[in-house]
């Protein structure tokens, strides 16, 4: 953990530069020292079908989620949290300033004990 998931309008797509996003925040997340590097992924789920406000313009929407291990205090959370927000909306300014576009980030913690994970990617980073 962490899993970076952007919900995207397919209207954007192309605009959306994605793969750079995902490298800046995967690179902000490992750098925060609260999750460890072999945990973090990121990934974008294309909607093809929306509707958005009264549906008279072509808007688009990049909602986020950030789902995390259960363990860390607000207090260690919030200024990650914040910085890999302001981060995004640096990334989507260009393409918000040319179209309506809402952007959202959510913070989602999994359950203690009924969160199932194995992974031998660990163990690559270990050996640095």
């Amino acid at each position: 953990m962490p899993h970076f998931i952007a919900e995207c309008t397919d209207n954007i797509r192309e605009q959306a530069q994605l793969p750079a996003l995902f490298a800046q925040v995967n690179r902000a997340l490992a750098d925060s020292g609260l999750f460890p590097l072999g945990g973090i992924r990121s990934r974008a789920h294309w909607i093809d079908t929306w509707q958005m406000a009264d549906g008279r313009h072509d808007y688009a929407f990049v909602h986020m989620t950030l789902k995390i291990g259960h363990g860390r205090t607000v207090e260690d959370l919030r200024p990650v949290i914040t910085s890999l927000f302001e981060l995004i909306t640096r990334h989507f300014a260009g393409l918000m300033a040319q179209r309506y576009l809402a952007l959202s980030l959510a913070v989602e913690e999994l359950h203690p004990v009924l969160n199932f994970k194995q992974n031998n990617v660990h163990a690559l980073f270990r050996k640095e």
